[in-house]
This record gives C-alpha cells, structure tokens and sequence, in this order.
C-alpha cells in the first residue's frame, strides 16, 4: 500500500485485507482525493504511524508531509491541550477504553497555534483494537470570526441600551424625588421622554429577537392580505408627522397590482426601516414606487422602490450594505436593520437589491411572491 501526502508517494507498511482502507488510498474512481478534501485529514495505522497527510492538513498544521509521513502520531502531530498537556498520552487511543468510538472536536494547540481537532477511531469489530486513527483538523479562523461577531453585537447592543436606560432611571429617579417641584408641563415632558426611551429599548429588543430568528432559520411569516399602497402612505405619513416636509416624499404607482399576501407586521418594518435610512441618510425628495413584478416563471408579486437623491452608496459597500452593523454613515443606528430586512424580505421568499437611483442616491427595491394566506399554507 502507499500513502498519500498532498500528491507524494510514501511507501508505508500494508493495510491488513480485512481492515479498512484509507481515503484515497484504493482503486482509482474508488472515492475523492484527501487533498480535494477542505478540512486537514491526517490517518494513522494499527501501529500509530501516519499513512494519510493531505495538503489541507499540512496547510493548517505548517508541516511538511513527508516528514510526517510514516512517523508515529504524537512525534507527527505533537498537540497539547490548553494547558500544555500532551493530547495523545492523554486519551491515549490505542491503549484506552475499547468501548470509545473517538474525541469530539476541542480546541488544542500545535507549535503555538491553535487547530479545532476532532478524532475517530476505527475498530474491526465494536471492542477490538483500534485499526485505524482518522483525525480531522480545523483552522480556528471562522470561529473567530464569528465569535468576534457575536462580541460585537453584545457591545452594540450594551451601547445602544445603556443611553435610553440611563435616561429612564434618571427621569424617574427624579420624578419619584421632587414631584411637587415641578409643573405639570415639566412632568409631562419627562414622562414623555421616558416613554420614548422605553420603545426605543423596545425596538432594539425586537430587533435582537429577529436577528436570533433568522440566523436559526425559525422567522416565521404569518400571511395576511396586504395594501402596499395604504401601507407607504402610512409610513409617509409617520414621517411628515415626525417633522418631515410633506414635500419631500413623492409616492408613485403602477397598477393594477396583484393581491398580496405577507406579513402586515415585518411587511411594515421593512418599509419603516427603508424610509428611515431614505431620509436620515439621503437627501433631496424620497420616491417610493410600488408596481406588479412578473418573473421568468410567471410568479406574480409586488415591487417596491425606495430612492433619495443623497450621495448615495460607494460601489465597493454594495456588497456590505446588508451584512450586520454596516452604517451608511456616522448618524447613529445599530447597524443591524438592513441585516434584518434581508431576512424578513428573503422570509416571505422575496429579494431585495441595493443600487444607485437615476438622481445620484441609493436605491432599494425588493419584491415579494404574491403567497399563500396563512389559514392555507
């Protein structure tokens, strides 16, 4: 038998007929190369030397495979635990309980570095020794990341809940102090300021909830008829409420539209959410069109379109815009709502897209299927 090592030939002691076969190792056609593997695959025989080393192993480990390559596995693959303890004297699986099937994956360390190490033993029958040692290994790289991730999503919120917080306690905390020292004015406008800091610190926990839904995939959509067209007036109307120039909003529509069935709810945190960033982040007047869309299959649904005449959206954030805590610019905001968008609009088995509108701002439409009414789905 050979072994193989990131396209290298190593003579290595033969597989007993009876035992199993190492990857890569067999006929040709018989089943993928290690090297085409993604993950590092290191295989040592009955005796505890390596037969298999493929390249993903040598990239994430820095060793050459030849000189792993018919050495035993501890001298090959020295790992320790986290606190430096030789891993391979320690489960020690040649000689352990005949009863373990293999290690779960741990993080160990290998020279300095850390690698994600999972191990599988293989035996010829379920409590005879072991005739096979297949080790997988991981770069720690994407854990990372996704631990930074999440670190970072603990300070934003930490941030974003600290300022209404503080401003809520203060509040009472004084108005509960010195009642009768104020007018009826005075309190009003501390009351009014608390309520608005308790739906901020609302808001941002529902945003946390949809975000913890849709990276598990458990958003769910409950459908009910929808009126596009009513649903941007409102929010347009919010708007102009808030303070905004009636002015600056020019509604458009393309009918007849098709009966749309979505969720009323996440449908309105979509459009609020859209024309919030239209008019603190853009400029100039804010169009919202609202038009049937037909696809190459002949699905029917509904188009909305939300354009300012703002800066608008440099070309090489495009691809960023809908990833957590991308800001469009330094005017505040978690940087959470457009990640949450994209869920709910890819939710109801819609699409959205960034581009640059005709007058220089940003533009975003997305599209939603016509659906199926909850009490049918």
């Amino acid at each position: 038998m050979s072994a193989r090592a990131s396209g290298t030939t190593v003579a290595a002691e033969p597989c007993p007929d009876d035992g199993p076969v190492p990857l890569g190792a067999g006929p040709a056609g018989a089943g993928p190369d290690p090297d085409d593997l993604p993950d590092g695959l290191v295989v040592a025989d009955e005796t505890g030397r390596v037969i298999c080393f493929n390249a993903a192993a040598a990239r994430i480990t820095a060793i050459d495979p030849n000189d792993a390559l018919g050495r035993p596995l501890e001298k090959a693959l020295p790992l320790q635990d986290i606190e430096g303890r030789r891993w391979w004297q320690l489960t020690d699986p040649y000689g352990g309980l005949a009863i373990r099937s293999g290690q779960p994956e741990r993080n160990l360390l290998l020279g300095g570095r850390e690698v994600l190490v999972c191990a599988r033993y293989v035996r010829s029958r379920p409590t005879g020794p072991v005739r096979r040692l297949v080790v997988t290994l991981r770069g720690t790289e994407a854990r990372r990341r996704t631990e930074l991730s999440h670190a970072e999503l603990i300070a934003t919120v930490a941030h974003e809940l600290r300022s209404p917080l503080t401003s809520v306690k203060g509040f009472t905390a004084t108005l509960l102090q010195k009642w009768e020292r104020f007018t009826d004015d005075q309190k009003r406008l501390m009351l009014e300021t608390v309520d608005a800091d308790a739906n901020r610190v609302t808001r941002l926990i529902a945003e946390l909830l949809d975000i913890s839904r849709i990276d598990s995939g458990r958003l769910e959509v409950r459908r009910q008829r929808v009126d596009m067209v009513s649903a941007v007036r409102r929010h347009v109307q919010a708007q102009t409420t808030a303070g905004q120039l009636p002015d600056r909003f020019l509604i458009r529509m393309i009918e007849p539209l098709p009966d749309l069935w979505a969720d009323p709810d996440k449908v309105d945190q979509v459009l609020g959410n859209l024309l919030e960033n239209a008019v603190r982040h853009g400029a100039g007047t804010v169009t919202i069109e609202v038009g049937p869309v037909s696809s190459g299959s002949g699905a029917e649904g509904t188009s909305v379109t939300v354009s300012d005449e703002g800066p608008g959206i440099p070309e090489e954030s495009m691809s960023r815009v809908f990833t957590r805590f991308w800001r469009g610019s330094k005017r505040g905001g978690t940087g959470l709502g457009l990640y949450i968008v994209k869920g709910i609009v890819e939710a109801h088995g819609g699409t959205i897209t960034v581009g640059r509108a005709p007058a220089g701002g940003a533009l975003f439409r997305f599209s939603l299927p016509v659906g199926t009414p909850a009490f049918m789905a």
